[in-house]
């Protein structure tokens, strides 16, 4: 079978049904029911299943230290081999690994493509949420603390529980678009951030400015940071980034007939952009240059333009 677009985005993998209508339905009565199973999360980081490198650990409510802020993340699917049908899937976020002491963990850059539909999915979920919970101590509209409810969905400052309160903050997500710019010559843009060893390259990307479309934010970002002028844009697909809270947009976008094509850097944000034919690409991969990661729609990007798997990771 014939692998599409969507089948290389890693994070937008899922297999739990996040199951909205019962988050009202207290953590108590989940840690209770012995079918419950929870993920662990300490520092952005999971935890593993003893003696394999590409699972996650689900465990007993029983086996979770005091103390830990639980995330009711969803309940299991009919047609999954490793738990009960509707068993409650819960993130526990801990400040300290300290209760796992031999333990193993898990980094989504690093291992997402490697985890399997529902680990994948979990872990990008309790990862934007956790990130959330540790941006929203305190209410934007009035400054004062919040307390997570609703299973984590939802925080709000003590004694404002009813949502006609017009106190209650929800996650939020960050839009940014992520393109593979193409040239006549059907050649990829390129480009080094400054930031980064002078041997990574990768797709433009950047966020969405207030009351802009997707595309447009394409022909901005493009422009802004290579001088080239983009005219088409095509929708490819989209994957969370929750690092801390972003979902990526990714596009293919084409030069504009009679516009600037040319790149041109400031030096400052970008080291240097380029334009790069298939043999050229294919020549330098994990050779002379270094291409993001499996986990990231970036690689999507650059390897369906290609057509076929590179070589060379970051």
């Amino acid at each position: 079978m014939t692998e599409t677009f969507e089948d290389r985005l890693s994070l937008s993998r899922s297999a739990l049904d996040r199951d909205a209508n019962n988050r009202d339905r207290p953590v108590e009565q989940d840690l209770a029911d012995p079918a419950t199973r929870v993920v662990v999360l300490v520092g952005g980081r999971a935890l593993r299943a003893p003696g394999d490198p590409v699972r996650l650990a689900y465990l007993p409510a029983a086996e979770v230290p005091e103390g830990a802020m639980l995330l009711r993340l969803g309940t299991a699917l009919p047609d999954d081999p490793q738990l009960p049908e509707g068993a409650v899937v819960l993130g526990a976020v801990l400040q300290d690994a300290d209760a796992f002491p031999d333990a193993a963990w898990s980094d989504l850059r690093l291992d997402g493509a490697a985890l399997p539909d529902r680990d994948a999915g979990v872990f990008a979920e309790l990862l934007g949420l956790a990130n959330w919970h540790a941006s929203s101590r305190f209410s934007p509209r009035t400054g004062r603390p919040t307390e997570p409810s609703r299973g984590g969905w939802v925080r709000h400052p003590a004694g404002f529980e009813a949502e006609s309160s017009g106190e209650h903050v929800f996650p939020r997500t960050d839009s940014a678009v992520i393109m593979g710019i193409v040239d006549d010559a059907d050649r990829l843009l390129l480009a080094s951030n400054a930031a980064w060893p002078e041997d990574r390259w990768s797709v433009l990307a950047g966020f969405v400015e207030p009351g802009e479309s997707f595309e447009a934010a394409v022909r901005r970002e493009t422009l802004e940071e290579t001088g080239v002028d983009v005219g088409e844009c095509t929708y490819l697909g989209s994957q969370p980034w929750p690092f801390p809270a972003s979902v990526m947009v990714g596009f293919i976008g084409r030069t504009l007939p009679g516009g600037r094509v040319e790149p041109r850097v400031d030096g400052v944000e970008i080291r240097e952009a380029r334009w790069w034919s298939r043999d050229e690409l294919a020549a330098a991969s994990g050779v002379s240059m270094r291409l993001p990661g499996r986990t990231s729609i970036a690689r999507a990007i650059i390897e369906h333009w290609y057509g076929g798997r590179l070589e060379g990771d970051w």
